[in-house]
C-alpha cells in the first residue's frame, strides 16, 4: 500500500518537518501513525516529499524526517471536464469520483437546462464545496497533483475554452444524432482535451451549435445513457486509458 498523503502549503526540503494543524491532527489522532511509518507531504500542485514518521507529539504534531522534495511532471495530455451543475450533492459526487479517477481540471458550467443555479453566496459556497471535495479526494486517492476547480463558466466562456483546446468534445446522449464513439476518437499525443458533460436534461440544441462553432464534436460513451454525475468519471477513465496514463 502507498503511504498516506497530507497537504502542506509548501513541501519541506527537510531533513525534518513538523506537520501540525488540521493535517497533523488527522495524522496523529485519526490515522494514528506511529514511528517508522511512511508518509507523503504534498502541495497538491505536483511537488511532494516522502518521509518517515519520527514521532507523534500530543494530538496534532507529527515529526517527519528523511524528506527530499520531488516533482511529478505535468501530463502530456491534460484532461479538463466541463461539468454542468447537477442537483443536490451530485456535484460533489462527480468531483470526488473524477478526482479519484485522475482528471486534471474541472469547470462548473451553468447550462441552460440546469435546475441548480449558482448565484451570490450560494454559488460561492458551492464552489468552495467542490474545491474542498477535490482536495480531500486527491488525498484519499493519494495523488500529489490535485485537479484545479475553476470558477463557474457561462456557455460563452465554455465555448472559448473549447476553442483553445487541442481536442474539444461534447458528450451527447441522443442516439439519433450523429456522434463518434469516445472509445475510438482520435486523440492528440500532447496538449489539452476539453470534454463537456451536460445536465440531466441534456445539452440544448443552441448550446450544441455554439460549441460546434468553437470546434467541438459530439461523442457518446456507449449504448447506455449515464447520469451527469457519473458520465464525466466514465469518460475520464476512457480517456486516461487511451492516453496511456492508466497503463
Amino acid at each position: 500500500m502507498t503511504a498516506p498523503v497530507f497537504v502542506v502549503e509548501e513541501v519541506p526540503a527537510g531533513p525534518e518537518f513538523v506537520l501540525d494543524g488540521p493535517e497533523g491532527r488527522h495524522a496523529v489522532s485519526v490515522k494514528r501513525l506511529n514511528p517508522g511509518e511512511d508518509v507523503v507531504l504534498t502541495d497538491g500542485r505536483g511537488h511532494w516529499s516522502q518521509g518517515v514518521v519520527k514521532a507523534a507529539e500530543g494530538k496534532d504534531r507529527l515529526v517527519v524526517t528523511d524528506l527530499r522534495v520531488e516533482e511529478e511532471p505535468e501530463p502530456a495530455v491534460r484532461i479538463t471536464v466541463v461539468q454542468a451543475l447537477p442537483k443536490g450533492d451530485r456535484g460533489e459526487l462527480a468531483v470526488e469520483t473524477m478526482t479519484e479517477t485522475g482528471v486534471d481540471a474541472i469547470v462548473p458550467w451553468q447550462a441552460s437546462r440546469c435546475i441548480t443555479q449558482w448565484r451570490g453566496d450560494r454559488g460561492a459556497k458551492s464552489l468552495a464545496k467542490w474545491r474542498a471535495t477535490a482536495r480531500e479526494a486527491g488525498k484519499q486517492s493519494r495523488r500529489v497533483r490535485f485537479p484545479e476547480v475553476a470558477e463557474a463558466m457561462s456557455t460563452k466562456q465554455v465555448a472559448a475554452l473549447l476553442a483553445g483546446a487541442d481536442l474539444a468534445m461534447v458528450l451527447h446522449e441522443d442516439r439519433d444524432a450523429p456522434s463518434g464513439a469516445l472509445a475510438t476518437a482520435e486523440l492528440p499525443a500532447g496538449g489539452s482535451i476539453v470534454l463537456v458533460v451536460g445536465p440531466e436534461g441534456g445539452v440544448s440544441p443552441e448550446e450544441l451549435a455554439v460549441f460546434a462553432q468553437a470546434g467541438a464534436h459530439p461523442y457518446r460513451l456507449g449504448s447506455s445513457v449515464l447520469r451527469t454525475s457519473t458520465a464525466g468519471t466514465a469518460a475520464t477513465a476512457v480517456l486516461l486509458a487511451r492516453t496511456g496514463r492508466w497503463s
